[in-house]
Order: structure tokens, then sequence, then C-alpha cells
């Protein structure tokens, strides 16, 4: 494609940033146009009475991805972020009193796990060997090129996964891979792998087995906290697109992507005026992108059949007490599994037993939090919106959520919230313009669900990028980094 002079990148979430960043040190002149006040997209910040909260994505795995970001743009990663490996991944609890601690070194974790929720030691290692050889196979072709154009398929990358394909997983779902690996008779340990499905916003009964590979970055790579919390992030890659010469232009919208014939020629901005460009990058979600932005082009029939990830419902509880049993990240498992991805995923509804995410940044920092108290950020699965009555569910969800925390911590949790907020898939929708408050876009509920998302580029229209989590390779923070450089690469 040909070199251009300048280019606007229409949104400020973390691909629109690295990618705005990258292109700059490629000699672009770039200009970010995003309607928000400040950058990062999802990744954003409440306070209230001494309490700060990410509002967003609270894992960070692969930060070398940031750092690879900055250095590849003539940045010295430290001078923007700082981050740590944290001494365990997760703490998960069961309601018949099992708890795992989940150490961050693999051995101590294998260990612990086989003793508390049965196989063994061995076996969970060969499980994360398993994964860790899905993930070394793939990423070069799945998350690290486009799947989009016939190049990527004559790479050495491609030759070397050929051989591996029918070991990958495809031809099954997580679900059916754990449960074959493990047995029935160690129902908890299938359980907590099948999580992983859910970090890319699908369902493990749906997801094909090759999203074993998730579990390598937590376990085998590690997991991490940027100091300053995860708003961190998207600071860092603003704050060095400002030092290189990134225009941002926050609190600004765009109304529409300028086309002319087959060529993207730049945006029309709320206002009326017109900001030409040689190329055109939108980390929009794509079907926004299409409906909102892209008026006179059809929206591709590979995104009008993509289902929608999950959503979420988030508390933001600041507690008045600290639970010494409580880490950085906590998981209280459903009961039933199968049946709460089928409320979320087929009845569109929320499961009256959810599992519960708890992220607690106050014990890593304690400034996040006022002193012997927390800073609780509960999550539950949820479907994208498609017009449910959402104040009724959040109602009925808090209690579900308050009744079984209770329970399994061992006394009223309501009496301790000091302060509360709500975030809904509606009003992720509104705050993000992503379709229905989808979390990462498309679900990968399907066999080929990683071909069917939109390519970074458009296949007609020259100029024309997209980047971010509902494009290719999909959502969460590696792959809207990944994506990225996918598009920088391509122009």
């Amino acid at each position: 494609m040909t070199k251009a002079s300048s280019a606007v990148v229409v949104g400020a979430g973390i691909a629109g940033l690295a990618t705005a960043l990258r292109l700059r040190a490629r000699g672009y002149e770039v200009d970010v146009y995003d309607p928000a006040s400040h950058p990062g997209g999802k990744l954003g910040v409440w306070t209230s009475k001494g309490y700060r909260f990410d509002t967003g994505p609270s894992l960070f795995t692969l930060p070398q991805l940031v750092d690879q970001t900055l250095e590849e743009s003539g940045c010295n990663p430290r001078d923007y972020i700082r981050y740590h490996r944290h001494d365990s991944a997760c703490t998960y609890f069961w309601e018949d009193g099992t708890e795992l601690i989940a150490s961050g070194e693999l051995d101590e974790f294998c260990k612990a796990a086989a003793e508390k929720l049965g196989s063994t030691t061995e076996r969970i290692k060969e499980y994360f060997s398993e994964a860790q050889r899905m993930y070394d196979t793939t990423k070069g072709v799945f998350l690290e090129k486009s799947l989009h154009r016939w190049q990527t398929y004559l790479s050495k990358d491609v030759l070397k996964a050929i051989p591996s394909l029918p070991t990958l997983g495809l031809f099954s779902t997580l679900h059916e891979r754990n449960l074959s690996f493990f047995g029935q008779e160690n129902p908890k340990l299938v359980q907590l792998f099948d999580r992983f499905a859910t970090y890319n916003g699908s369902s493990p009964y749906l997801t094909p087995g090759i999203m074993q590979m998730i579990c390598h970055l937590e376990h085998n790579i590690g997991t991490y906290y940027p100091e300053g919390g995860m708003h961190a992030i998207p600071q860092a890659l603003y704050r060095a697109g400002k030092d290189k010469g990134v225009r941002f232009h926050l609190g600004t919208a765009v109304q529409r992507i300028l086309v002319n014939g087959n060529t993207a020629e730049g945006v029309e901005l709320v206002d009326g005026s017109v900001r030409k460009a040689d190329v055109v990058v939108s980390n929009v979600d794509v079907r926004t992108s299409y409906r909102k932005l892209l008026t006179d082009l059809k929206t591709p029939k590979n995104v009008e059949r993509q289902k929608p990830s999950s959503s979420a419902i988030i508390f933001y509880w600041g507690v008045g007490k600290k639970y010494p049993k409580l880490d950085l990240h906590n998981i209280f498992f459903s009961d039933d599994y199968r049946e709460e991805f089928d409320c979320v995923f087929e009845k569109k509804q929320l499961h009256h037993d959810p599992t519960i995410y708890i992220n607690i940044t106050s014990r890593v920092d304690p400034k996040d939090a006022p002193e012997g108290k927390d800073n609780w950020f509960v999550m539950v699965n949820a479907p994208a919106d498609s017009g449910q009555d959402w104040e009724e569910l959040v109602k009925k969800e808090r209690g579900f959520i308050l009744s079984k925390l209770s329970r399994m911590l061992g006394e009223d949790i309501e009496q301790w919230i000091e302060t509360e907020d709500v975030l809904t898939p509606p009003l992720i929708e509104r705050r993000t313009s992503s379709q229905g408050g989808a979390l990462y876009g498309s679900s990968s509920n399907e066999r080929m669900a990683a071909f069917f998302r939109h390519a970074n580029f458009h296949s007609s229209i020259s100029n024309l990028f997209f980047c971010g989590g509902s494009v290719h390779p999909g959502g969460g923070i590696p792959l809207c980094l990944q994506s990225a450089s996918i598009t920088a690469n391509l122009l």
C-alpha cells in the first residue's frame, strides 16, 4: 500500500492509541479524534469517597506488548509505565467451601490444584505444556499477522503450523477438551480451566478447544499489575503519543468517514468541519463503524452474521472492611456453569447463581482505598444488550450477588458498602460505541470464528483500516495491541 503523509485515527481506545503511536513513528502526521474527554476507551477510572476504581479491563497479561509498542515507536517504556508480576494469579472459591490460591509459580499451582481439585500434578503440568504448544504454534499466524492477505499463508509460521492443525482443538469445544483431559471425576478442575473461555467473551461449551492456550498466558507467563492501575496503560501510550507529536482531539466526535469512489479521504466532524487525510483508521466497534460512520457502505455479511461476545454487569463497591482471604483477583464459581452460560448466550438473561469475579486493586496499591478498607470491582457475565429490562435485571442480580458473597464469606456484605456505582451493557455501549455493550466485539463461539472477524483493512476501499477488539485478532488488551501492530504494518 502507498505510504501516506497524514492519518486520522477515529477512537482513542487502547488499539487506537497504539496505532497512532506506531504510525507517527513511521512518519505520518497523525490526528486522533474521540468524543470522550479522556483516552483509553473501556479503560476508565471512577473515584468516590477516597476509593479509586478501574472501570474496565482488570487483568494485565503480556506486558511486553506494551513495551514493544513503545520501543518500536522510539520510546523508553520505563519512562512511561512500570509494572510488576503478581504473586498469585487468582483465588478461587466454591460453594462447598473449597478454596484454591492459584500461585503465580506454575509448579506450586499444579501441586495445590492436584491436592484440592483432583487429578495429578503431572497431568496438570501436561495440560499447561499443551497450552504452551498451542500458543507457540499459532501466535505467529492467528495473533501477529493478518488472516485476510494471501501472503500470510505462504509464511514460515503457517507452514510450521499446518502439521499441528489436527491437534489444536479445533474440532472440539474447550469444555469437551478439558473434560477429556481431566475426567468427570474432577469437575472443579474442569470448571477452573473452562473459565478461560470468558477471556474473550465466549462460552466454554461452544468455543473451540484451541482456547486452552489462554491459560498459558496467565500461569506460564504470569499476571501483572501496572503502577497506578490499569488506566496507566492507555495513559502511557497517550503521553508517548503526545511526546512524539500525535495530535489528540478529545471531546471531539467524528460524524462520518469520508469516502470518495473507492478511497477513504478523511473524516467529517460533528460540527461539520472536515479533516482530510491520506489514511483513515477506525478504532470504533466495526459494526458501529458501518452503521454510523460508513453509512454509504454495506455492512459485510460476515460482520452481520457474527454473534456478540458477552457483556457484563459491574458493581463498584467501596467496602469498609478487609477480608483477609481475598486477593487482587478472585473468582466465586457458580454451581451450574452450563446453565449460567446458557442463560447468557441462549436466553439472553442473567443467571440466579452467577460466577462472580472480584478485582481489588487496593490489595496491591493501598492508595486505592481508605486505610482498612478495599475497593471491590464486582463483575458477572451478562448478555449483550438486545432490549432487556436492565433496571430490573440489575436489581435482581445485585441481590443474588450479595446473597452469594455473604453466604460464602460468612457475613452480610451489604452493611459494609460505603459507596457504589454500576456499569451495564447499555452504558458500555453509550460510553464506548461497542454495539450492545459487547466487551470483546464478536464471540468465539464458532469453530472458525477467527476467520469470520473483520479484516484490519477494507477489501474494496483503499486507505481505510480498522483496529481494536471487534476486528482481527480479537478483544482484550494484548489482542488490541496486536491489532494495532498488524494494522500499522499493513500501511
